[in-house]
């Protein structure tokens, strides 16, 4: 990453941030639980590589990438079966290394903050408070059921509910999702390699790509803070 030509964050007042894989650290378990799915099915498993290559929003588009067939499963079966592993062992994931320092360090610095997921918005509020930072942030913006369906039209309707201009302010995510939802709301975006997608498949959205979430420690003056763990 270089990091002379990343933006400060002073210019800009809001953040916006993703969840799963940007601040929670559970890249690795969507895996490990959709290989699952796609055993039972004698389905072709995922190795890091693949699943980097071939997650994507809408996660109907990603199922059937993987091969599973609709017309003997529907994805509402599919989803559930997944959604509900995913929440009974969402236990075993922890926040990104730095993740609690970051998100002080930009609340010191004057910026206020928010959450803007894909997740079901009543199970995230509960994961917010779990993990100690439902505080940080000023809004939380999550789902309407547990598909995943995107975010695109939740970052619009958000963006004019927050009352600032688009330009002053920078989401973070971890996906080119996420940058497509960036570009509709008209903001900043910046992005992180944290499992989901592969650096080079962010480096293709043309915005900074960052080479760990405690870079953001950098960008509000904490020079030093560089792979600072929890």
């Amino acid at each position: 990453m270089n990091k002379p030509n990343l933006p400060r964050l002073n210019s800009f007042l809001h953040v916006i941030w993703d969840w799963n894989g940007t601040l929670f650290d559970d890249a690795w378990l969507n895996m490990d639980i959709m290989n699952g799915l796609l055993r039972r099915r004698r389905l072709p498993l995922l190795t890091p590589e693949r699943y980097q290559e071939l997650f994507d929003f809408p996660v109907i588009e990603y199922y059937r990438r993987l091969g599973f067939d609709f017309a003997k499963e529907s994805f509402e079966v599919l989803g559930t079966e997944f959604i509900r592993e995913y929440e009974r062992r969402r236990g075993e994931c922890h926040l990104q290394p730095a993740a609690m320092r970051v998100l002080d360090a930009v609340r010191a610095a004057g910026l206020t903050q928010s959450v803007l997921s894909a997740y079901q918005h009543k199970t995230l509020e509960i994961i917010l408070r779990e993990f100690h930072v439902r505080d940080f942030f000023v809004h939380v913006v999550g789902g309407d059921d547990h598909y995943a369906s995107g975010k695109v039209e939740q970052g619009r309707a958000y963006i004019r509910e927050l009352g600032c201009q688009p330009s002053r302010v920078v989401l973070v995510g971890d996906t080119t999702h996420d940058f497509e939802v960036a570009q509709a709301m008209g903001s900043a975006c910046l992005l992180i390699p944290s499992g989901n997608h592969s650096r080079s498949r962010l480096e293709r959205c043309g915005v900074p790509v960052l080479d760990s979430l405690a870079d953001v420690l950098a960008m509000v003056g904490h020079e030093g803070a560089q792979g600072t763990q929890l």
